[in-house]
Order: structure tokens, then C-alpha cells, then sequence
């Protein structure tokens, strides 16, 4: 792929007009399909900088140097608010800096560790299935006990999967993206599912690192709840909601200032809720 057709690629992807992209960089038109087309190779840096901020890129990416098209300093994703941390530290050490290849290790640390839960998960269940017609002891207890004040029976039916990750165009309820299942209180027979908290970014709504979240699954949540929102097709984010007009903003509610409020034109970037948080389970 040439510079041009890189362009061209991103120009598409972020679903702008050639005219669009000529008024933002203050060129005619004529000249940027010039630039599409490759009838102008030696790009002057006064050109390809803003070139590569509009089209949320780097310099790199358009002229070739690197595969990755991401631009980690702006991080207009904020994927780096899910990764900081000693771990991180040490990937992106390991990967010499180099923030493309630590994403990507990142990713597949997270795989294996979601592969090793499900293989326990199974060695789980398939104990309990050999298990389930040995022999029970007779409690010493009366057979009235479910009725004692304070005892609630355990119904296995009353259960929700918990999830490794939510992702666009990965099947929120595949049998690989399930991780477990943890029992539930609810009964209203809604959807529910279980997200493990990454991060401290909601610490100071009492969502720690390695908790975690029960989130009712719906498409809308009233302003200033807490929901599960997916944004521009990337792994899905805890904040707080809000919505007006266009714009969404989400809110993170932290001790650390390191965090703040995320705003998206609804216009430019698609923001889908995914459910409401509804409790938070410490894990020790």
C-alpha cells in the first residue's frame, strides 16, 4: 500500500469527503486526490503533520514506516486508560517503548489469561457432573431449615456469565468470551452479566482493581448512572453517563486526577450502551 492509497483508507474509514478533508487542511480539492492518486510524492512535513491529525494518525503510518495506524500520543481511544499500571510498565519496558508492539502483547496476555479461567472453569464443571449422583450425608439438621429467618435457598438457575471482554463483532455471549458464571439476587428476568473492573478510573464509586460488576443489559440508562458503554468499536468502558443532544459525555469517578471526562460527537463517533451497572462484588 502507498501513501496515497493510505489516505485514501483512512480518509474512508473515518467516513469523510475529499472536500471535507480539503477544507480541514485548507487545500483544493484538486490537490488532495494529487495527493490520493500519488502524483505528489515528496510531501513537505507542513502537510503531512496536520494531514496525519486529521485523519488520527501518525506521519509514520501514511508514509510507510510503520503497519500500525494508531496514534499512541493523542490516544483519542484512551486505550491507554485500561493498560496503565506496574504490568503495563513492565510490557511496554519489555517491548523497548514501543507502545504498538505492548498493545498487542497486552492483548495476548489478556487471551491467555481468559484461556487458562475457562480451562478451569471446565475442570470445574466436570467434577461437579461426576460428582453430582455421589452419596449425601444426612444433615443433623431438620429438613425444615429453608424456612429459618435468614436462610435463602440456593436456586443455580439464578446465575449470570462472566464475560472476558465486550467487544464489537465479538458475540457478547460466545462460549469462548465466558469465563464462568456467578449466582445473582435478581429475578426479573432481564439480562444480566458479570465484567471484571480494570483500572482504578471508577475506584471512588467503590469499583476497585479486580472487582467485580453485575451490569443489567439495555440499550439506554438515564443521565448520570453508571453504564457499560462500547465506543467506536473498541473494548467497552465503565463511566458515568450522559447524554446531550449529540454529544455523550463519560465521566470517570476516581482519586486519580490522572482520568478525566471523555466527550464524543455522536456524529463522528459511535457510542453504544450496553447495560447499567447494578452492583459491585469484592474479590479477594
Amino acid at each position: 500500500m502507498k501513501v496515497g492509497d493510505r489516505i485514501r483508507a483512512k480518509r474512508q474509514d473515518l467516513g469523510m469527503s475529499v472536500d471535507e478533508l480539503a477544507a480541514r487542511l485548507g487545500k483544493n480539492r484538486a490537490t488532495m486526490y494529487r495527493y490520493e492518486k500519488g502524483d505528489i510524492e515528496n510531501m513537505p512535513v507542513n502537510v503531512l503533520e496536520p494531514l496525519a491529525e486529521v485523519l488520527q494518525t501518525t506521519p509514520a503510518y501514511l508514509m510507510g514506516w510503520t503497519p500500525d495506524d494508531y496514534d499512541w500520543e493523542r490516544d483519542l481511544d484512551h486505550r491507554l486508560d485500561s493498560v496503565y499500571g506496574p504490568r503495563w510498565d513492565a510490557v511496554l519496558k519489555n517491548c523497548g517503548g514501543d507502545y504498538s508492539k505492548a498493545w498487542q502483547a497486552w492483548k495476548d496476555i489478556d487471551r491467555e489469561q481468559a484461556e487458562e479461567a475457562r480451562k478451569m472453569w471446565r475442570v470445574d464443571q466436570e467434577a461437579t457432573l461426576k460428582n453430582k449422583n455421589a452419596p449425601v450425608a444426612k444433615s443433623h439438621e431438620s429438613a425444615d431449615w429453608k424456612q429459618r429467618v435468614g436462610a435463602t435457598p440456593c436456586n443455580v438457575a439464578q446465575v449470570a456469565p462472566l464475560l472476558g471482554t465486550v467487544r464489537a463483532g465479538l458475540p457478547m455471549y460466545a462460549e469462548e468470551n465466558i469465563e464462568g458464571y456467578i449466582p445473582i439476587r435478581q429475578t426479573d428476568g432481564a439480562k444480566y452479566f458479570w465484567l471484571n473492573i480494570r483500572g482504578d478510573s471508577m475506584n471512588a464509586a467503590g469499583m476497585n482493581d479486580g472487582d467485580q460488576i453485575l451490569v443489567r443489559e439495555q440499550p439506554e440508562v438515564e443521565n448520570g448512572e453508571i453504564a457499560v458503554v462500547l465506543v467506536n468499536g473498541d473494548e467497552a468502558t465503565v463511566k458515568t453517563f450522559r447524554q446531550e443532544g449529540n454529544l455523550v459525555i463519560l465521566t470517570p469517578r476516581s482519586s486519580n486526577p490522572v482520568h478525566q471526562p471523555q466527550v464524543y460527537d455522536l456524529k463522528k463517533t459511535p457510542v453504544q450502551v450496553l447495560g447499567r451497572v447494578i452492583e459491585c462484588r469484592k474479590v479477594y
